[in-house]
């Protein structure tokens, strides 16, 4: 028996690390690693030990005799990655499996190097992984800034409730916030509450993982209408983000437009269309659950510019969406190029997981009856958003024809829009800003002209790479850090820790510390637990800032 990566595949490469055998690739050392969708296990070599799924944060390695049917095919995924290729030999004779290399210690001070104080802006898999290398490797003090009064980014108000295993790897990450070298300031923003030049004098370094908050937009007519949405606004409704409105999404129209094929376009075509019951036992917020209860939706039509050879989502997304219970997943095949490439597709190519799928005709009436469905569209541009007075009634696309430039135009009636193009940085107060990319500049994580100060994830290289790819990014950016201080090129701090802690809370009094976010977190899975489900959020800042004052004072009081 052999173990198989699936889906919800981080690759943070946390597995990599600790196979005996080194029978998981790409590894961090191959030029091949970050620019696949997942790791792979070589079944040839695997010794069924069961060390990568015990180390798995995500819960995405399994045997494969244990493969559930919706899984079964990354058995084949797994393996196919290795045709062709030789079969590993055995390197060494003796105990070991293989020969390991020398241990290398890139990030890490001399010995006698004081301990170095460094403030991290953001709490999501960026910041927390650039945390928890400093405290690894490091004898760093530690300060976790959030502009919002709970910890957790994208993990907790970016993946969807229907992917548990993803959001797993916040267990991984909690465990440093109660770290004795950590201090904690959530509800405090760069730029409002502090200065980044106030944040650099109380600390020998700052890291600021800001993520991309914000979309890109479509640049058509009627997009400003209120039917039309971002994606980024829709996954925080459903996730409870306290900047959402819990009233923000009307759901009585029976087909939604989605416009572009990513990961995030996918998500939320699958939580429009999923069945509620099910959606009842994860941790998706109470007044999204309420609206799909009583939503009208039937199908989501999904519309990608290009072909299916080059959708922007991963492979092992759209598998998944092949087996979501009671809804249809279907192909436009408006445009002749579409089934072409569909049809002519190798096995392993991203075209080819959409062979089989039915083949169907989109047009301007909602669908009738019948199962939910999702239409994945391609060869299709947005032209123009219509609709009567506030409302969207129908979406203008580019129509077939396989000539090049989309031939006609077609009318898709629609009560609700969902732009899925991508996300942009926005500005740091204080820090330079690349318009174009949407990106801080820097070397290697070092911001340019502001010595002892870092960027790390989304806000250093653009919204690309998942949850994992922050592990690679943040040892990137440490090892620069610490490299800048060994060299004497941090400036000196003026102020300490205890004087950042009284500033922080004169400019904000409802600051929560860690013993706070330990009893938001206790009060939404008592809340959960009541209703059956992991953990109910608590949905605006006013509840998240109170439960944390009165579990603290609560602790206090015993």
């Amino acid at each position: 028996m052999t173990y198989a990566i699936t889906q919800t595949c981080c690759n943070d490469a946390t597995c990599v690390a600790v196979c005996p055998v080194n029978c998981i690739h790409p590894t961090p050392e191959e030029r091949a690693f970050g620019s696949t969708e997942m790791l792979h296990i070589d079944p040839r070599a695997c010794i069924d030990c069961g060390a990568c799924a015990d180390a798995c944060p995500v819960d995405a390695i399994f045997p494969v005799d244990s493969l559930s049917a919706g899984q079964r095919e990354y058995a084949d995924i797994n393996a196919a990655y290795y045709e062709g290729a030789e079969p590993l030999a055995a390197e060494v004779e003796g105990p070991n499996f293989h020969a390991w290399g020398e241990p290398v210690f890139e990030r890490n001070l001399p010995s006698d190097f004081g301990p170095l104080r460094v403030a991290v802006v953001g709490t999501g898999p960026a910041g927390m992984y650039a945390a928890q290398d400093l405290l690894l490797h490091t004898a760093a003090e530690v300060t976790l800034i959030d502009r919002l009064p709970v910890a957790g980014g994208l993990v907790r108000y970016g993946v969807a409730p229907d992917h548990p295993a993803t959001k797993k790897v916040g267990d991984t990450f909690s465990r440093f916030h109660s770290h004795p070298r950590v201090r904690m300031h959530l509800g405090i923003e760069v730029g409002r509450d502090v200065t980044a030049e106030e944040l650099s004098a109380h600390h020998d370094a700052v890291v600021y993982a800001v993520g991309a908050s914000t979309d890109r937009r479509l640049g058509v007519p009627g997009e400003d209408k209120p039917g039309c949405l971002s994606a980024t606004a829709f996954v925080a409704w459903y996730n409870a983000h306290p900047e959402a409105a819990a009233q923000g999404v009307d759901l009585s129209a029976e087909r939604v437009v989605v416009v572009g094929n990513g990961n995030v376009a996918l998500d939320v075509a699958r939580i429009l269309v999923a069945d509620p019951e099910a959606l009842a036992a994860t941790d998706i917020a109470a007044h999204a659950l309420d609206a799909l209860r009583a939503s009208r939706v039937r199908e989501v039509v999904v519309l990608g510019r290009r072909g299916p050879e080059d959708a922007a989502y991963t492979r092992s997304e759209l598998l998944a969406l092949k087996h979501v219970p009671g809804v249809e997943l279907v192909v436009d095949d408006h445009d002749p190029r579409t089934a072409a490439v569909i049809d002519a597709a190798g096995a392993g190519d991203r075209a080819g997981a959409l062979k089989g799928l039915a083949r169907v005709r989109t047009d301007a009436a909602y669908p009738t009856g019948g199962e939910r469905r999702i239409v994945l569209r391609f060869h299709s541009e947005i032209r123009e958003i219509r609709g009567e007075g506030d409302g969207v009634s129908s979406v203008r696309v580019t129509d077939g024809g396989g000539d090049g430039d989309g031939g006609g135009t077609a009318d898709l009636g629609a009560g609700l829009l969902l732009r899925a193009i991508g996300y942009r940085g926005i500005p740091v107060p204080g820090l330079p800003f690349d318009e174009a990319s949407g990106t801080v500049p820097h070397e290697g994580g070092r911001v340019a002209g502001v010595p002892g100060s870092y960027v790390v994830g989304w806000i250093k290289r653009g919204p690309s790479g998942g949850i994992g790819a922050n592990r690679t990014c943040a040892a990137e950016t440490v090892g620069t850090l610490l490299a800048d201080a060994v060299a004497g090129e941090l400036p000196a701090p003026t102020g300490d820790a205890k004087a950042f802690r009284r500033l922080a809370r004169q400019r904000n009094r409802r600051v929560v510390d860690a013993r706070g976010l330990a009893a938001i977190d206790r009060a939404e899975r008592d809340r959960g637990r009541r209703d059956g489900r992991p953990r109910v959020k608590l949905a605006t800042v006013e509840e998240l800032v109170a439960t944390a004052r009165s579990g603290r004072l609560l602790r206090l009081t015993r």
